[in-house]
């Protein structure tokens, strides 16, 4: 049996702040929000193009958050986004309060990318296909993909 990603969580100290910033980042809808029967503010997001739902929440009652890591470390490390202009989505993101961490750095033969600290002090990463001579530009999965 295949299995498919069914959500993305986010939590956050203002979940709604932070489903905002993504609707305007990265043109997310925000589908519900709720407080749920364990204290916390949830608010149920998806993608522009509905393929990813991400959640977003507050702590739940009684419950201690430890601080967010935009800095690689083991675990879930970060998520990433297409980017047809790299520049350009990285000015747009830190006019939105992101800040670059790293790049635009050109893999060999690949994908440009970049990273930076989103909101909550996640990683983001940008990722901007291979424009390849006579039209390719990767998105049929030759080599746009990366980290």
């Amino acid at each position: 049996m295949g299995f498919r990603i069914n959500h993305i969580h986010l939590k956050s100290p203002d979940p709604k702040k932070t489903a905002e910033w993504y609707v305007k980042a990265f043109d997310f809808e925000i589908a519900s929000d709720e407080t749920r029967v364990f204290g916390d503010r949830f608010l149920r997001c998806k993608s522009a193009d509905g393929g990813v739902n991400v959640n977003i929440s507050g702590a739940r009652t009684n419950e201690t958050m430890g601080k967010g890591d935009a800095m690689p470390h083991y675990g879930l490390e970060h998520f990433g986004f297409d980017s047809t202009d790299l520049e350009a989505d990285i000015r747009r993101l830190t006019g939105l309060g992101a800040t670059l961490l790293e790049g635009p750095i050109q893999n060999p033969g690949g994908a440009r990318i970049a990273f930076l600290q989103g909101p909550d002090d996640t990683r983001l990463e940008l990722v901007e296909a291979r424009k390849i001579a006579g039209g390719s530009d990767g998105s049929d999965g030759s080599d746009g993909r990366c980290c």
